[in-house]
């Protein structure tokens, strides 16, 4: 007669614990370890999305270009994790840029082209398909993609239910927390509309204080946890960057980046309270991952930095964003976590729409036919998709002209409407506006559109971007040649 082996040791076992004797058994069967491990094996990772608004990709130690930055615990989640060295924004405003990220699509399509719009309620978002897929969905801090007026259901504070993009578990935030917060006293909004004030402490760390509440709490089902903070983002009403009481006398003397050195703006001013906020950031995410250390989560948690747009501290533009330069859409992004373990570079060109597809297929959830971005995570241990990849970057520009912009590892190509009009999503006519050679002059400090010595080139960039205007949904636009080198 055969015997099953297992089957025998583990009958021996129960007889044995039956007659109060101790049998050991080999590890492999012991029936409370696979059980834990088949249950370890069936929980989805938990997912935590941090975004840190209007940080600076090149403020993150770990990318090596910045002498005064103090991110030790950015720079070990990168020593640990997947950094994309040359991610964008495919909208460099915060609202858009958020809409893009939430949902894969072009801000064109979501309805929010620039701030203060309402976010498509048809669009399936990263918090909806996660939560479908037996997640929670939380929220934290700052959303932005409600109506901007009270008189269309929305305003700066409290989110109707409808307009949370599938955040429908914890909701702590606002809509515009620069206007219902300063950076030491103000107020966000739970669920339900109830208050939640904090006084005497910096904004970084009360948003963190929530975030902590919430890690701590037993979670019945894996969660998603969008971390929305503002800095290091200007104070609105103030006008003026804020960092942590008596960090910018500590950085008065930091660096300058050379892409601002030589440019008017306000960066003389607005530097040292910059980095001060942006150290603040950095230690926030160090008590996060502490948190989830001391609450055994880290193993089986997907943790992502990323911001939704740079700051050219009014060098580009009258403001710090709403460019196509990398002040403006080149931005942090690291991943680390189940999927995306060990410290590796990637140094293809990655936009913030592919970031939902890559979230959804790392939890092993399917994409939706709809999102137009693209999972990354075939280029982590694929020679052959890395060379596949397109490596080209639509990027739509509002508010501060209507203007569109292709993004190559080794060019940037900007066309605009002539009549200067922001009041459109979108023009059937462009100028040549600004073309800036990465390789030669990554400071973006020579423009070259209209010189005739890069016409073939100008000419081939058009090209490409009518084709990823079309396939954003947009008709075929004109673009007229620049005529000022003849």
């Amino acid at each position: 007669m055969t015997v099953n082996r297992r089957n025998f040791l583990l009958g021996t076992a129960a007889a044995a614990a039956q007659a109060g004797v101790t049998v050991a058994l080999p590890a492999a069967v012991k029936p409370d370890s696979r059980a834990q491990e088949s249950q370890a094996n069936k929980r989805k990772p938990n997912i935590i999305l941090y975004l840190s608004d209007q940080f600076r990709w090149d403020f993150v130690g770990a990318n090596g270009l910045n002498s005064s930055t103090r991110t030790p615990n950015l720079d070990a989640l990168a020593a640990h994790g997947k950094n994309f060295t040359h991610a964008v924004t495919n909208q460099p405003v915060c609202a858009p840029a958020r809409s893009v990220l939430m949902t894969g699509r072009y801000a064109s399509e979501t309805g929010v082209w620039h701030n203060g719009l309402p976010m498509s309620t048809e669009l399936p978002t990263l918090a909806g398909e996660l939560r479908k897929a037996g997640y929670t969905s939380n929220l934290i801090g700052k959303w932005h993609l409600a109506p901007g007026k009270v008189a269309d259901g929305g305003g700066p504070g409290y989110v109707k239910p409808e307009y949370r993009g599938g955040f429908l578990d914890l909701w702590e935030g606002a809509n515009a927390l620069e206007h219902t917060t300063h950076p030491y006293e103000g107020t966000i909004y739970d669920g339900d509309g109830k208050e939640i004030t904090f006084k005497d402490e910096y904004r970084v760390d009360f948003i963190t204080d929530r975030a902590e509440r919430f890690l701590r709490q037993k979670q019945e089902k894996p969660f998603f946890l969008f971390i929305s903070q503002l800095e290091p983002h200007q104070q609105n009403d103030m006008k003026r960057m804020v960092g942590p009481k008596g960090s910018a006398e500590r950085f008065i003397n930091a660096s300058v980046p050379p892409d601002l050195r030589s440019l008017p703006g306000d960066w003389h001013q607005q530097l040292p309270d910059y980095y001060g906020a942006c150290e603040s950031i950095d230690a926030s995410v160090g008590r996060v991952r502490k948190i989830l250390e001391e609450e055994n989560l880290a193993d089986n948690t997907i943790f992502v930095f990323i911001s939704d747009h740079g700051c050219h501290f009014m060098t580009r533009n009258q403001e710090y964003k709403r460019s196509t330069h990398n002040s403006s859409v080149r931005i942090p992004l690291i991943i680390q976590g189940p999927g995306f373990e060990g410290a590796q570079q990637i140094p293809e060109l990655f936009g913030i729409i592919n970031v939902a597809p890559t979230l959804l297929e790392a939890a092993g959830v399917q994409v939706p036919a709809s999102m137009k971005g693209k999972s990354v995570l075939p280029l982590l241990n694929d020679a052959r998709a890395r060379e596949e990849w397109p490596n080209k970057e639509l990027i739509q520009i509002s508010e501060s002209m209507t203007g569109r912009a292709i993004r190559t590892q080794d060019w940037t190509y900007c066309v605009a409407d002539p009549t200067g009009s922001t009041k459109t999503s979108a023009s059937n006519n462009y100028h040549e506006y600004q073309m800036y050679d990465q390789r030669a002059d990554p400071q973006e400090l020579v423009n070259l559109a209209g010189r005739k010595e890069y016409r073939e080139k100008a000419n081939e960039l058009r090209e490409e971007l009518k084709k990823l205007i079309v396939a954003s949904g947009e008709p075929e636009p004109e673009i007229v040649e620049a005529k000022l080198y003849p």
